[in-house]
């Protein structure tokens, strides 16, 4: 991994042995035969297969009730499967105790359509926010939240709050919170779609650049030019199902 980090991504001296959570170059998660069942016989999600290999951008497609929202909770471990298993490295994320799924999720990156901001603090204390939840040290946070800026091209808007930024700056500031403490794996859920085009352009060769750093990517948009424009892995879902995987896939509902 090359952000330019005070430590390096390949270093797991965080998580205990006892986790499980080793490092795999190959297959990073798997979904085996997961099925949801709500207790209103709503079917969420419907054996659905999948395998993310370390480093792959991949984008989940699909109209609204498809089932993408249910994937992503259970790979962070906030929905459990009526069948089936979800795999991090080899490890049934669903039989890790509560103080294991914490350490887990501090590997998982997350950036949201509505960016989700602290208000009252600075774009850079926005990013150290996020560094002192996970226990960093003073001097990891002034060493890596500087490099975190630079990657999103914001140096220049560390001492900005948030209403003083533009939606496009905003969302970039969430990226660089949800890539400073270096995570395995970045989900960007819709976080395009409160942006104009341009905006646009800028996030998605941020999230780009990120993938080619080293970070698996897992996309969810409804933004058929952003899709296009990736030439990446397209999962498409529908009612529950994967009913279409592509190597390097378009936007097709």
């Amino acid at each position: 991994m090359a952000f330019g980090f005070s430590r390096t991504r390949r270093t797991r001296t965080r998580v205990p042995a006892s986790c499980g959570l080793t490092i795999s170059q190959h297959t990073v998660i798997e979904f085996d035969k997961v099925s949801k069942l709500y207790p209103n016989e709503t079917i969420a999600l419907d054996k659905v297969s999948l395998r993310v290999e370390s480093e792959e951008f991949v984008s989940i497609v699909g109209h609204s009730g498809a089932g993408k929202a249910t994937l992503l909770k259970m790979l962070l471990a906030e929905e459990a499967p009526s069948e089936g298993a979800v795999l991090f490295e080899t490890i049934n994320i669903h039989t890790l105790k509560k103080n294991e799924i914490s350490r887990l999720r501090r590997r998982i990156g997350i950036v949201f359509q509505d960016y989700r901001l602290l208000p009252n603090r600075t774009a850079y204390e926005n990013i150290a926010f996020a560094m002192e939840a996970a226990g960093r040290e003073d001097a990891e946070i002034a060493a890596d939240v500087p490099h975190a800026l630079e990657l999103v091209d914001l140096a220049d808007k560390a001492l900005n709050f948030p209403h003083e930024l533009s939606g496009g700056e905003k969302q970039r500031i969430a990226i660089a919170r949800a890539i400073v403490n270096q995570p395995d794996i970045l989900i960007a859920d819709e976080p395009t779609g409160n942006l104009d085009p341009l905006n646009t352009y800028d996030v998605v060769q941020i999230l780009k650049k990120v993938n080619d750093l080293g970070t698996t990517v897992l996309l969810t948009t409804h933004n058929k030019g952003v899709i296009d424009s990736l030439k990446k892995r397209v999962i498409v879902m529908e009612q529950g199902k994967i009913v279409r995987d592509d190597e390097k896939g378009k936007y097709v509902l």
